[in-house]
């Protein structure tokens, strides 16, 4: 297992190079599940939001756009860029009650119960130690308030995941990844188990399988660059990545895949009062 200081770097460098595909609309899913998460939550104008791992604003524009005006959201990640990303989404839609800042969210230095709700959408699993990222965020929530965690669920991105992985051996075996970080609580009971360990006694937990359509090979392969596989990619050689790449979409394209699994869990715990 990495530790902490690998984890928080390999997550930044990852997602600074997947920024210029992030936002592409094959990768509408971030989008999609960031807004769900909100919904779920119950804020009202002029509550103040957390949201860690924000990226490039999936969660914190409509958490923003549910507690104006006088309500506030700060949105913190480790990679500036999906940060600029947001600001100019945010820019565009006159939302000036978001901040987006740069930050670690073992390392954020807020006071006790100051948000009336924090967010982790798709980035708890980045952090070896999930229950102590958990202490960390639900400290931080005010009583009566909601921390949300919002991870993958089981057979993320399948069949491509597989493949991807396939090729990836195939050439530098040296990178394949024996799990993916979200992989320690894509059951519903382990996500349970982990939240219990934090020390969160009642969480309501939703489960989403879902397929996300896609049109074609060239629409998994921008997935690929704008993901977490960004990172697997960055190490390799021109040559092999163009293995890879081929490999890829040669799959997609002989097998007419039209869509991948895009499975989600959804855990909400309201702090007692």
């Amino acid at each position: 297992m990495p530790t902490p200081a690998e984890a928080r770097d390999r997550a930044k460098d990852t997602y600074n190079a997947a920024s210029d595909c992030y936002d592409d609309g094959p990768l509408s899913f971030w989008d999609y599940f960031g807004r769900s998460t909100i919904t779920r939550l119950q804020l009202r104008p002029g509550d103040h939001v957390l949201d860690v791992a924000c990226g490039s604003g999936a969660s914190a524009l409509p958490a923003a756009e549910a507690v104006a005006p006088d309500g506030t959201v700060l949105a913190v990640d480790l990679a500036e860029r999906l940060l600029a990303l947001g600001e100019a989404k945010a820019a565009r839609r006159d939302l000036k009650n978001v901040r987006f800042e740069r930050g670690d969210m073992m390392a954020l230095n807020q006071p006790d119960g100051k948000f009336d709700a924090v967010v982790c959408v798709f980035g708890i699993f980045f952090v070896p130690d999930m229950a102590a990222a958990v202490r960390e965020l639900r400290r931080m929530v005010k009583p009566g308030g909601d921390l949300a965690i919002t991870t993958w669920g089981a057979n993320l991105f399948e069949p491509g995941n597989k493949v991807f992985w396939d090729s990836i051996r195939n050439v530098r075996p040296d990178l394949d990844r024996a799990f993916n970080p979200w992989d320690r609580i894509s059951e519903p009971m382990a996500l349970l188990q982990m939240l219990q360990e934090a020390g969160v006694e009642v969480a309501e937990v939703g489960v989403e399988n879902r397929r996300h359509p896609i049109n074609g090979p060239d629409d998994w392969w921008k997935i690929v660059c704008g993901s977490g596989y960004r990172g697997t990619l960055e190490q390799l050689s021109t040559e092999h990545y163009e293995i890879v790449r081929r490999t890829n979409l040669a799959f997609f394209n002989e097998n007419k895949i039209d869509a991948v699994e895009t499975n989600a869990l959804f855990a909400v715990e309201r702090k007692v009062r």
